[in-house]
């Protein structure tokens, strides 16, 4: 069965929000929006958003790092959201495994986000229902886009290409061949969900300092000239030029 997925590098994840705007962007305006915000530039902000990007530093001073880490719905297979919804409104389509909510039949009572041990299912506090990340999946299987774009918004926006997407039971993908040879995981598999996206894991690189590029070198190239440092004796532009 064809299960497509994101596969998220946080070697290359720079923290950058494109994939948070792009997919507000693409989503609000399309057949999952609109995604509400309450005082965007208020005290309290808060809204709806399908991706999100946490960031925290890891390690003690002063080796520390800081990690972009970007969540969203991980389209497990053994979805726990499914099965408590008692509508039917939160469902997974056989044909490409997505996890999806049928907004028509969604009453907003919370139970699949309860159910989620990832928490990434958000109540939309305007419309009263759930939402969550769809894969763009109206935009991934639009005849009207060129082959090569239909692929989610966040993966189209992403500046370091650290997010790739495709066909993880399909061994010969990119997103398969990255899982494999880079020694991608999922979130929390003692929770028996078998998430469809992966992570790529943060590698450690070395990076060796000399000594003498911790010491400052004014003007090291010696191409500024000296300053004057009093009152200017020759003729200026403003003396020969008439504006």
């Amino acid at each position: 069965m064809t299960q497509l997925a994101l596969v998220i590098d946080l070697n290359v994840c720079v923290g950058c929000h494109a994939c948070v705007t792009s997919c507000k962007e693409w989503n609000t305006s399309g057949i999952s929006g609109f995604l509400s915000d309450f005082r965007p530039y208020g005290e309290d902000p808060t809204g709806t958003f399908f991706n999100r990007v946490q960031t925290f530093e890891v390690g003690e001073y002063p080796n520390t790092e800081t990690v972009h880490f970007p969540k969203s719905c991980l389209h497990c297979e053994e979805p726990p959201c499914v099965p408590v919804c008692p509508t039917g409104a939160s469902y997974k389509r056989p044909e490409d495994g997505i996890v999806l909510v049928a907004y028509d039949k969604c009453i907003g009572c919370k139970y699949c986000s309860w159910a989620c041990p990832y928490g990434v299912r958000e109540i939309d506090e305007k419309r009263k229902v759930m939402t969550k990340c769809t894969l763009c999946v109206d935009r991934i299987y639009d005849k009207a886009l060129p082959v090569d774009e239909r692929k989610p918004a966040c993966v189209m926006a992403c500046p370091t290409s650290a997010r790739l997407f495709g066909d993880v039971h399909d061994s010969d993908s990119e997103a398969s061949t990255a899982i494999r040879e880079q020694g991608g995981y999922v979130l929390m598999p003692e929770w028996g969900t078998k998430p469809a996206n992966h992570y790529l894991p943060r590698r450690k690189a070395r990076v060796e300092i000399h000594e003498d590029e911790l010491i400052r070198a004014d003007n090291p190239l010696k191409k500024e000239t000296e300053r004057p440092t009093g009152p200017i004796e020759d003729q200026t532009l403003d003396d020969v030029t008439s504006w």
